[in-house]
Protein backbone atom coordinates (compact mmCIF):
# COMPACT_ATOMS: atom_id res chain seq x y z
CA UNK A 1 0.00 0.00 0.00
CA UNK A 2 1.21 3.08 -1.18
CA UNK A 3 2.48 5.59 1.98
CA UNK A 4 0.14 8.61 2.24
CA UNK A 5 -0.22 12.09 3.56
CA UNK A 6 -3.42 14.02 4.30
CA UNK A 7 -2.91 18.00 3.16
CA UNK A 8 -5.64 19.91 4.70
CA UNK A 9 -6.86 23.07 3.54
CA UNK A 10 -10.07 25.15 1.48
CA UNK A 11 -10.75 28.05 -0.24
CA UNK A 12 -8.14 31.09 0.65
CA UNK A 13 -5.73 28.37 1.64
CA UNK A 14 -1.81 29.27 0.31
CA UNK A 15 -1.61 28.52 -3.04
CA UNK A 16 2.44 28.00 -2.48
CA UNK A 17 2.32 26.17 0.30
CA UNK A 18 -0.32 23.52 -1.04
CA UNK A 19 1.19 23.03 -4.20
CA UNK A 20 4.85 22.98 -2.68
CA UNK A 21 3.65 20.44 -0.42
CA UNK A 22 2.04 18.01 -3.27
CA UNK A 23 4.77 18.39 -5.59
CA UNK A 24 7.72 17.47 -2.99
CA UNK A 25 5.85 14.49 -1.15
CA UNK A 26 5.00 13.30 -4.76
CA UNK A 27 8.40 13.68 -5.86
CA UNK A 28 9.54 11.51 -2.79
CA UNK A 29 7.41 8.54 -3.12
CA UNK A 30 4.31 9.46 -0.87
CA UNK A 31 0.90 9.94 -2.09
CA UNK A 32 -0.58 13.46 -0.91
CA UNK A 33 -4.09 13.69 -0.53
CA UNK A 34 -5.70 17.23 -0.98
CA UNK A 35 -8.56 17.36 1.87
CA UNK A 36 -11.18 20.23 1.81
CA UNK A 37 -14.59 20.71 3.03
CA UNK A 38 -15.78 19.77 -0.50
CA UNK A 39 -14.20 17.69 -3.70
CA UNK A 40 -13.95 20.69 -6.09
CA UNK A 41 -11.40 23.46 -7.53
CA UNK A 42 -10.23 25.52 -4.43
CA UNK A 43 -9.28 29.12 -4.92
CA UNK A 44 -6.42 29.66 -3.46
CA UNK A 45 -4.47 32.39 -2.64
CA UNK A 46 -1.10 34.06 -2.41
CA UNK A 47 0.34 36.00 0.64
CA UNK A 48 3.16 38.08 0.03
CA UNK A 49 5.21 41.19 1.63
CA UNK A 50 5.16 44.49 0.13
CA UNK A 51 7.79 47.07 1.58
CA UNK A 52 4.75 49.29 1.95
CA UNK A 53 2.66 47.33 4.08
CA UNK A 54 3.01 46.55 7.48
CA UNK A 55 1.37 42.90 7.19
CA UNK A 56 0.88 40.21 4.06
CA UNK A 57 -0.76 41.32 1.49
CA UNK A 58 -3.53 38.37 -0.57
CA UNK A 59 -3.80 38.41 -4.13
CA UNK A 60 -6.23 35.57 -5.60
CA UNK A 61 -3.44 32.24 -6.76
CA UNK A 62 -4.21 28.88 -8.76
CA UNK A 63 -7.63 26.96 -8.60
CA UNK A 64 -6.41 23.50 -7.05
CA UNK A 65 -8.18 20.13 -6.90
CA UNK A 66 -8.77 19.00 -3.58
CA UNK A 67 -9.40 15.27 -3.87
CA UNK A 68 -11.60 14.02 -0.84
CA UNK A 69 -13.73 15.60 1.65
CA UNK A 70 -12.91 15.89 5.32
CA UNK A 71 -16.39 13.06 5.94
CA UNK A 72 -14.37 10.46 3.70
CA UNK A 73 -11.44 11.00 5.64
CA UNK A 74 -10.18 7.54 7.37
CA UNK A 75 -7.41 8.40 9.60
CA UNK A 76 -5.48 4.72 9.56
CA UNK A 77 -4.45 4.89 5.72
CA UNK A 78 -2.27 8.45 6.57
CA UNK A 79 1.15 8.26 7.57
CA UNK A 80 0.71 12.27 8.59
CA UNK A 81 -1.40 15.26 8.32
CA UNK A 82 -0.07 19.04 6.63
CA UNK A 83 -2.25 21.96 8.03
CA UNK A 84 -1.49 24.39 5.25
CA UNK A 85 -1.99 28.35 6.03
CA UNK A 86 -3.79 31.00 4.55
CA UNK A 87 -6.95 32.15 5.59
CA UNK A 88 -8.73 28.84 5.25
CA UNK A 89 -8.02 28.20 8.92
CA UNK A 90 -9.88 30.55 9.90
CA UNK A 91 -13.05 28.50 9.59
CA UNK A 92 -11.20 25.36 9.40
CA UNK A 93 -10.65 25.41 12.76
CA UNK A 94 -14.74 25.48 13.71
CA UNK A 95 -14.86 22.48 11.12
CA UNK A 96 -15.78 19.64 13.58
CA UNK A 97 -15.27 16.43 11.72
CA UNK A 98 -11.73 18.05 11.10
CA UNK A 99 -10.60 18.65 14.34
CA UNK A 100 -11.56 15.32 15.47
CA UNK A 101 -9.87 13.99 11.96
CA UNK A 102 -6.51 15.99 13.62
CA UNK A 103 -6.98 15.10 17.08
CA UNK A 104 -7.36 11.22 16.11
CA UNK A 105 -3.97 11.66 13.75
CA UNK A 106 -2.24 13.08 17.53
CA UNK A 107 -3.49 9.85 19.47
CA UNK A 108 -2.41 7.57 17.25
CA UNK A 109 0.61 8.97 17.68
CA UNK A 110 0.93 10.14 13.65
CA UNK A 111 2.74 12.99 12.49
CA UNK A 112 1.16 16.12 12.67
CA UNK A 113 2.76 18.97 10.37
CA UNK A 114 1.74 22.67 10.55
CA UNK A 115 2.65 25.98 8.73
CA UNK A 116 1.90 29.48 9.16
CA UNK A 117 -1.70 29.79 10.17
CA UNK A 118 -2.47 25.97 9.97
CA UNK A 119 -1.45 26.51 13.84
CA UNK A 120 -4.77 27.61 14.31
CA UNK A 121 -6.19 24.22 13.78
CA UNK A 122 -3.46 22.74 16.25
CA UNK A 123 -4.98 25.38 18.39
CA UNK A 124 -8.50 24.49 18.06
CA UNK A 125 -7.59 20.84 17.98
CA UNK A 126 -6.02 21.13 21.70
CA UNK A 127 -2.74 19.82 20.29
CA UNK A 128 -0.25 22.85 21.21
CA UNK A 129 -0.70 23.20 25.32
CA UNK A 130 2.39 22.30 26.63
CA UNK A 131 4.69 22.40 23.16
CA UNK A 132 7.16 24.19 21.84
CA UNK A 133 5.87 25.23 18.65
CA UNK A 134 6.41 27.90 15.40
CA UNK A 135 4.23 29.86 13.03
CA UNK A 136 3.14 33.23 11.06
CA UNK A 137 4.68 35.74 13.79
CA UNK A 138 1.38 37.49 13.76
CA UNK A 139 -0.74 34.62 15.12
CA UNK A 140 2.06 33.82 17.71
CA UNK A 141 -1.12 35.36 20.39
CA UNK A 142 -2.79 32.49 19.57
CA UNK A 143 -0.49 30.25 20.38
CA UNK A 144 0.40 31.65 23.45
CA UNK A 145 -3.42 31.60 24.51
CA UNK A 146 -3.88 27.83 23.55
CA UNK A 147 -0.77 26.81 25.92
CA UNK A 148 2.20 26.67 23.47
CA UNK A 149 5.43 28.39 23.80
CA UNK A 150 6.36 30.35 20.60
CA UNK A 151 9.59 29.57 19.52
CA UNK A 152 11.27 32.17 16.84
CA UNK A 153 12.80 29.77 14.13
CA UNK A 154 11.85 28.40 10.96
CA UNK A 155 10.70 24.66 11.57
CA UNK A 156 10.42 23.34 14.90
CA UNK A 157 10.42 19.72 16.17
CA UNK A 158 8.36 19.16 19.40
CA UNK A 159 7.13 15.07 19.73
CA UNK A 160 5.10 14.26 16.68
CA UNK A 161 4.56 17.89 16.25
CA UNK A 162 6.21 19.69 13.24
CA UNK A 163 5.86 23.35 12.91
CA UNK A 164 6.49 25.97 10.35
CA UNK A 165 6.54 29.80 10.29
CA UNK A 166 5.83 30.72 6.64
CA UNK A 167 6.50 29.40 2.84
CA UNK A 168 9.78 30.99 3.24
CA UNK A 169 10.14 28.07 6.02
CA UNK A 170 10.21 25.46 3.63
CA UNK A 171 13.58 24.42 3.11
CA UNK A 172 13.82 23.56 7.05
CA UNK A 173 10.25 22.44 6.93
CA UNK A 174 10.31 19.43 4.53
CA UNK A 175 14.04 19.02 5.93
CA UNK A 176 12.65 18.07 9.79
CA UNK A 177 9.70 16.37 8.02
CA UNK A 178 11.77 13.85 5.49
CA UNK A 179 14.02 13.16 8.02
CA UNK A 180 11.29 11.95 10.03
CA UNK A 181 8.82 10.49 7.36
CA UNK A 182 12.22 7.90 7.34
CA UNK A 183 11.09 6.36 10.65
CA UNK A 184 8.35 4.99 8.81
Amino acid sequence: MAKKILIVTDDSGESHEILYAKHRFAEAGWVPVIAATQKKRLNAVIHDFHPDWNTYIEKPGYLIQSDTTFDRVKVPEYAAVLLIGGRAPEFLRHHVRLIKIVREFARQKKWVFSICHGIQILIAAGLAKGKKLTCYENVRLELEHGGGTWVNRPSVVDGRIVTAQTWESHPEFYRHIFELLEEI
